[in-house]
Parts: C-alpha cells; structure tokens; sequence
C-alpha cells in the first residue's frame, strides 16, 4: 500500500536493495543486509519504505513456461477500426479475460495495441487468433511467432 507522503530519494543502497530482489526475491532478510552493508533491521526497515512507496509492487515467481504447456510465444500487433474510448474500454475489458495474453500494451505508431501471447502449439494458436479478431474494434492483426529467446525478461534497469 503506497502512503501520501513524498517519496524519499533512493541513495545508493536503495537502488542495490531494489537490484538484488529483483534478481532473486527469495533472498533472506540476513543475506540481503550482508549484501548491502546493513545490519538485519535497518535493511528490513528500508525493504518495508520501498515496499510502501511502490518501489516494490509484489514478488513472484518465474515459471518454466514448456513444463506448463505454454512453451509457444507470439507478438499480436492489433489495430482497431476506430480509436474512441468506448472501443478503448471495451476492448481492454475482454482482451484481459483471456488467460493466453500475458501482456497486452496501448501503444503509439503505426497499430493500437502489441499483445504478447503464450501458448501451447500453433492449433491453441489458430483458436487464439479467432478470439482476438472477434475482439470489439479489431480490424486488422499481425502475428510475429518467437523463434528463440535471446533475453528475457531481466527486471528494471538499475541506475545509480
């Protein structure tokens, strides 16, 4: 929960509490301070600021996306016919319904929306493909299946 106050300015140790979680979000409270040259409850402290001002907005997992049967991934750019808020609302209301779109980003250029799909195999594709273009506004598509993942996800850049 994100408190009224200003934000403080991150100071170095900060930015190396916020780079170290990321990278791994189980690391204990004891390690993380050894890390950073704090003891145990000042570090805790901080985790709880950064936590509290949004630095941090949860933690997770990363899933081994092929033992789950989703080791298909695709890019979906969507232009819609028209761009009225109406088309907007109703559009993300479905587009977020459907389990197989991981991501989906308003965007600006030449399309209105790049929608990042996993999947099993191209038949789950095909019947995909079909729910998307039937979505309200949908009026032309363009599909770019990934070959190989060079990098992934790696977290937000971390800049002192």
């Amino acid at each position: 929960m994100m408190t009224s106050s200003k934000p403080k300015t991150l100071d170095r140790i900060d930015l190396t509490i916020l780079d170290a979680l990321q990278k791994n979000g189980r690391i204990s409270n004891s390690t993380l301070a050894q890390h950073v040259n704090l003891s145990a409850s000042p570090c805790l402290e901080r985790v709880k600021r950064l936590e509290q001002e949004g630095y941090i907005e949860r933690y997770g997992a990363f899933l081994n996306a092929s033992k789950l049967n989703c080791g298909m991934t695709a890019f979906i750019q969507v232009t819609l016919d028209r761009t009225t808020a109406d088309i907007f609302n109703k559009f993300r209301a479905q587009v977020i319904e459907i389990k197989e779109v991981a991501e989906c980003h308003m965007v600006v250029g030449g399309f209105d929306y790049l929608l990042k799909l996993r999947f099993e195999n191209m038949d789950a594709y095909r019947l995909l493909l079909g729910n998307i273009v039937e979505l309200p506004g949908v009026s032309q598509t363009h599909t770019y299946v990934v070959m190989e993942h060079v990098k992934r996800y790696s977290g937000v850049p971390i800049f002192d």
